[in-house]
């Protein structure tokens, strides 16, 4: 049966039926929920690694100002006051829960939106009819290449949804906040031509780790500049910004760093690791890769990355989906690069907990543990669409308690 509902899904794609069905979904469900993104002041974060970051930022400046803020990121949902988990699976969720979340939000009086906008929604045209004040493109890397077919069509996927705000959004002053540090920002600039913003590091007082989310900080302070926030407020909102559980959170500190971060692509992978090696000590490393025919690609280039950055290697379950996890294990071990780092310094351990657990027993005075892939995803994916209850965080807390 489901061989049979994938076939008749390729069909409907390849003759254009699931296109005209998500627009007119789209379409929809904003008329139905009264064009909610119009009452709103709205904001869209695009890029390939720290939407929800930059997101989580922007809502920390905003709400520092004493605004009300509906939000949708990969993480949890927000309705001023109100919060709770995204369980949903996706990203940007399905086009009629971001229309209802905005109109909730309108309803409890919040004055701005923001939405974590995704490649793969925006081809599904979850974007469509939602009234952007402001796109933001933080950046863009390898990633769902096998989905897209290319990374000019991943690009592509992004571009559209800056076009479709310049040319569809109703709103006026339209603006397109854009990492001038990124090599693919060229493209999106001649998009928002004389309403592009360009940023680039942050240089104020920042209490999360790591140079690229100085970038992050930028991304909001740009915007929240646009709105008018006071540069009083900026500041202080940044100051106090606790961090985004699973990305770069520091689980514990002494005597020796355990880190957990969402880390999943080989440029992502290179940035936590460089970051953390500035800290001195050595980096014990775990990490995986999905399955699901996601991104083969990268798997042996996360095993070279590891092999040139880590002391100690552990490979372990991620999200192996329908594949064979060993299979998996095997293909980033083939990008180790022995010269780099010894045989007896990599471990196979496909369950994760074990991983973890060999990882904090490895570690030395001053060392890192980093846990990379999951991030504060919650489930661990696994054959036939069955999801198996998961916390990196929860995982550590556990073991670091057992030691």
């Amino acid at each position: 049966m489901r061989q049979i509902k994938k076939i008749i899904r390729g069909v409907a794609k390849a003759f254009g039926v699931l296109r005209i069905y998500h627009f007119f979904l789209a379409w929809g469900t904003s008329a139905i929920y009264g064009h909610p993104s119009r009452k709103i002041k709205v904001v869209g974060v695009t890029g390939t690694k720290g939407k929800s970051t930059v997101v989580e930022l922007l809502n920390s400046i905003l709400t520092s100002a004493g605004e009300m803020v509906v939000l949708s990121s990969s993480n949890r949902f927000q309705v001023g006051e109100k919060s709770w988990d995204n369980n949903t699976g996706n990203t940007m969720p399905g086009r009629g829960k971001i229309q209802k979340l905005l109109r909730d939000g309108v309803k409890a009086g919040c004055s701005y939106g923001i939405v974590e906008v995704v490649s793969e929604g925006i081809v599904q045209h979850r974007n469509k009819f939602i009234d952007f004040d402001i796109a933001v493109f933080i950046g863009l890397h390898p990633e769902h290449i096998e989905s897209h077919g290319s990374l000019e069509k991943y690009r592509e996927a992004k571009l559209s949804f800056f076009r479709d705000v310049k040319e569809h959004s109703k709103k006026k002053n339209k603006k397109f906040v854009l990492n001038k540090n990124n090599e693919h920002g060229k493209y999106f600039a001649e998009i928002a031509g004389d309403d592009a913003v360009f940023y680039g590091t942050y240089g104020g007082p920042l209490t999360i780790a790591g140079d690229f989310n100085r970038e992050n900080a930028a991304a909001a302070v740009e915007v929240a500049r646009i709105f008018g926030i006071s540069e009083d407020v900026i500041e202080k909102a940044l100051q106090k910004f606790p961090g985004v559980p699973g990305r770069m959170e520091f689980i514990q500190e002494e005597p020796f760093r355990v880190v957990v971060d969402y880390a999943h692509t080989p440029d992502s992978l290179e940035i936590v690791y460089r970051n953390l090696k500035s800290g001195g000590g050595g980096l014990i490393c775990v990490l995986g890769s999905a399955g699901g025919g996601r991104d083969k690609w990268k798997r042996p280039k996360l095993g070279k990355i590891a092999s040139e950055n880590c002391r100690e290697i552990i490979l372990t379950d991620e999200d192996p989906f329908d594949e064979d996890p060993v299979q998996i294990l095997k293909e980033i071990k083939s990008g180790i690069s022995n010269s780099k780092i010894q045989t007896s310094n990599v471990y196979e351990i496909l369950d994760r907990k074990e991983a973890i657990r060999k990882a904090v027993e490895l570690a030395r005075d001053g060392d890192t543990v980093i846990v990379t892939g999951k991030g504060s995803e919650k489930y661990i994916r696994v054959r036939n669409g069955k999801r198996i209850p998961w916390s990196d965080r929860n995982a550590v807390l556990e073991t670091l308690d057992k030691k």
